[in-house]
């Protein structure tokens, strides 16, 4: 999963081209000679995109095997250039939080822009870094990873108990904790799962 660049733009309502406010992006994974020609098409195709992204949506467009998502909050259009794998929640989530903060350091500014900005925001190189993980952008990502590794956790956990030779049959048939109704109850649900796992 890879973000190979960020952009916040101003999407003028009259049709004119889309003013770039803050620019970052990371070629380095293209070859030396293609970098300046890379980062002169992510110019072009953010401005296309934002040109055409009415505001107060989102949409994804796909080119080749990345993927340019955009979202534009009442002229304010953050886009971000990912790869296929990175997932599309994460992505809207990422590009809500650099309009969040585009924001809250500029406030209103962006709306009198004329020409493009050439003068680096350090936000946007910081979120093209930490936000390469997307769990980093989507909590609820986040979430379930470390629910998913809690459970392999807890799966290793039994395998292991398992594995020293204990039988949970015979911890079950010592255990004081459970009443012969529940010792019962774990019998008969072991032989109704066996019965299933044979077909």
């Amino acid at each position: 999963m890879k973000i190979t660049a960020l952009l916040v733009l101003k999407v003028n309502p009259e049709g004119s081209d889309p003013v770039i406010l803050a620019n970052a992006c990371d070629v380095s994974h293209f070859g030396y000679f293609q970098r300046s020609s890379v980062r002169e098409f992510i110019v072009f195709v953010g401005r296309t995109v934002a040109k055409r992204t009415p505001p107060s949506q989102r949409q994804s467009v796909q080119h080749e095997e990345y993927k340019v998502h955009a979202y534009n909050r009442n002229g304010l259009c953050a886009l971000g250039f990912m790869d296929d794998h990175y997932p599309v929640r994460s992505s809207f989530s990422l590009l809500d939080k650099v309009i969040e903060e585009y924001q809250k350091n500029f406030g209103e500014s962006w709306r009198t822009a004329q020409a493009d900005s050439s003068q680096p925001w350090p936000y946007l190189n910081e979120a093209l870094t930490k936000f390469q993980d997307p769990a980093e952008a989507d909590k609820l990502l986040k979430i379930q990873r470390e629910l998913d590794e809690t459970k392999i956790i807890l799966h290793k956990t039994i395998d292991s108990v398992l594995a020293r030779g204990e039988k949970l049959d015979s911890l079950v048939e010592k255990s004081s904790d459970l009443s012969a109704a529940s010792q019962m109850f774990y019998k008969q649900a072991k032989k109704t799962n066996q019965c299933c796992t044979i077909l």
